[in-house]
């Protein structure tokens, strides 16, 4: 008897691509789909059908344009977490200093990349986000220079304050997204102790908010963690 052969289909990200240019678009769609792990399964022209086909399709990630027609990127990005939590929202943006990351993370996107980047860039923050982590275009963060983190040492330069591991692993979840309840579940500790984690690193780094946060695990590396 013949061996019978098994072939293992690689599970597909599903994409819900809105982008009100059409030829742009269609440029989206086929360097999507050029991806073995992607296939865009809806296309929408404007915020308020990409909102409808978001709730339809149930996709793993919408792929949204900032300047939609009718809701705008950020208002769909809203509405779609707001009626379909499970949909990563990613949004794309001509506009380098535009929106501000304190709008993203209001939107509750988990991403945001450059349309002049390089399709590896957009490929990445896809998967990033399909796996509920976070990407954002470097670009896109604060260009200021940073505050003073730390306290300061005798020679009045900023002393940085080294995290523990489990402190830099807390920090990485918080920045995604994850409640204190998730976190503690993965960590397997109580959400008491996960907010002392919070509280410790705040203090230790200065960070306030969550804008805080991604900015400083973006520029450590954090959001690569598993």
């Amino acid at each position: 008897m013949p061996a019978v052969k098994h072939t293992h289909r690689m599970k597909k990200i599903r994409i819900l691509l809105a982008d009100g240019h059409r030829i742009v678009r269609a440029g989206l769609k086929l360097l999507i789909n050029t991806q073995p792990d992607m296939a865009v399964i809806g296309e929408a022209t404007e915020g308020k059908e990409a909102y409808a086909k978001a709730r339809s399709l149930h996709p793993d990630v919408a792929v949204l344009e900032l300047d939609l027609p009718r809701w705008n990127g950020l208002r769909a990005a809203e509405q779609i977490k707001l009626r379909v939590p499970v949909v990563a929202v990613l949004v794309l943006t001509a506009h380098e200093k535009a929106p501000d990351l304190a709008e993203l993370l209001d939107a509750k996107a988990s991403g945001c990349v450059l349309k002049r980047s390089a399709p590896a860039e957009l490929f990445a923050a896809i998967r990033a986000v399909a796996k509920r982590a976070v990407h954002f275009d470097p670009a896109l963060l604060d260009p200021a220079p940073r505050r003073a983190i730390g306290t300061l040492s005798a020679t009045g330069r900023p002393r940085r304050r080294a995290l523990s591991r489990r402190e830099r692993r807390v920090l990485g979840l918080a920045a995604r997204g994850y409640s204190n309840k998730e976190i503690a579940a993965q960590l397997g500790v109580s959400a008491k102790t996960v907010e002392t984690y919070k509280m410790r690193f705040g203090v230790k780094l200065g960070l306030h908010g969550r804008v805080d946060l991604v900015r400083y695990a973006v520029g450590h590396g954090l959001l690569s963690q598993p």
